[in-house]
C-alpha cells in the first residue's frame, strides 16, 4: 500500500494468430479510479499492456481489487479476449497505534492487595500482522510509582506490586507508550487517585500539668492536656474522646485535637490516693478504630483532718 502513484506493473500480452487488421489492435481496462492502462508498442509492433497506479492505496479501506483486461482485434466482427487481474494490497505500517483514551483516570482503594489488577490500558492499530502488534511500556513514571505498579508489555494490564498508602501519597501520574511492530508509537496519560481507607487508629499524647495534685484543688483545675491525632482523612480522621469510668474528673475540649482533663468534683486522699483515668479516642470510620491511654493521677495529702 506504500507503492507510490505512477508505478507501472507489466501485464501479460495477448496473442492473436490473425494478421493485418484482424490481429490484436488494442487493450482496454475496466474503469477504476486507482488504476489506468498504458499500452507500450515495441519496434516490431507488438503491444505490451502496463497497469499504472494513479492514486495512493489504502489497505485499511480496500485490500483487494478486481479488474478485467480486454484485448481487442480489428476484425469485422470484432473479437476480444479477457483476463482477470486480481490485486492484493499488502500492509504497510502507515497507521500508528491509537489508545482508547487520552487520559486514563483511575481510583484505587489504598488497601488493594499486592498483585491485584488495578486497570488496563488498550491501544488499537489498523495495520495487520506485526505492524498491528502493540507493546506497552511506561514512558514517564516517578521512581515511587514504579515501585508500586507494573505494566504488562503484551496485555496492557497494570498491577499493584507494592503497598498503597493514602497517607504517604494520594496521587500518582504516569505516561504510557504503545509501540507497534513497525516502530510507530502512541502515548496516553494515567492519573491515579488513592482512596483513603480507615487503616489508622487515633494516637494520644499526654502532657501532665499538675501531678501529683493537692487533694484540696478546686474543680476545673487542669490536671493534664491530651492531644489526639489520626492520619486518615475525612470522617476516618475525625476523632472524639471520652473518659471511661465514674471518676472525679471530666474531659473538656480545648481545640480541634486537644482535650483538657480537669477536676470535676472534690478529691479526698483518705478515700483514694491514686486514680487511673482511661481516655479513649475513637475515629469516625466504619468500622471505627480506637485507642486508649491511661493518665495516672496521684493525690497529695493536705492536713484536712483533726486528730
Amino acid at each position: 500500500e506504500s507503492t507510490p502513484p505512477g508505478t507501472r506493473f507489466p501485464l501479460g500480452s495477448a496473442r492473436d494468430p490473425d494478421i493485418g487488421a484482424n490481429s490484436l489492435q488494442n487493450y482496454e481496462l475496466t474503469p477504476n479510479p486507482l488504476f489506468s492502462l498504458l499500452v507500450r508498442e515495441s519496434p516490431d509492433g507488438t503491444k505490451h499492456p502496463e497497469l499504472v497506479l494513479e492514486k495512493i492505496l489504502d489497505r485499511e479501506k480496500q485490500r483487494n481489487h478486481h479488474l478485467i483486461l480486454t484485448a481487442v482485434d480489428g476484425g469485422d466482427p470484432v473479437r476480444s479476449g479477457t483476463a482477470q487481474i486480481k490485486i492484493n494490497v499488502t500492509d504497510a505500517n502507515d497507521n500508528p497505534p491509537v489508545f482508547t483514551k487520552e487520559i486514563y483516570k483511575v481510583r484505587l482503594m489504598e488497601n488493594l492487595p499486592e498483585g491485584s489488577l488495578a486497570f488496563q490500558v488498550k491501544a488499537t492499530d489498523n495495520d495487520e500482522g506485526t505492524n498491528a502488534e502493540i507493546t506497552y511500556s511506561f514512558s514517564d513514571i516517578s521512581s515511587s510509582a514504579r515501585q508500586l505498579f507494573t505494566l504488562d508489555p503484551r496485555t496492557g494490564d497494570v498491577k499493584v506490586t507494592g503497598p498503597l498508602d493514602y497517607e504517604e501519597n494520594k496521587y500518582y501520574e504516569a505516561s504510557v507508550e504503545g509501540k507497534d511492530g513497525g516502530g510507530l508509537t502512541a502515548h496516553a496519560k494515567v492519573h491515579i487517585d488513592i482512596i483513603d481507607v480507615n487503616d489508622n487508629a487515633p494516637t494520644l499524647s499526654l502532657l501532665p500539668i499538675l501531678n501529683p495534685i493537692p487533694e484540696d484543688s478546686v474543680p476545673s483545675t487542669v490536671v493534664a492536656v491530651i492531644n489526639v491525632r489520626d492520619r486518615d482523612s475525612g470522617e476516618n480522621g475525625e476523632v472524639s474522646c471520652k473518659m471511661d469510668g465514674n471518676l472525679p474528673f471530666r474531659l473538656e475540649t480545648s481545640s480541634e485535637n486537644t482535650y483538657k482533663l480537669i477536676i470535676a468534683s472534690a478529691l479526698d486522699r483518705e478515700n483514694c490516693r491514686e486514680f487511673a483515668v482511661a481516655v479513649r479516642a475513637q475515629d469516625g470510620g466504619a468500622p471505627a478504630r480506637s485507642s486508649t491511654a491511661t493518665v495516672r493521677v496521684f493525690v497529695l495529702d493536705r492536713n484536712d483532718n483533726a486528730p
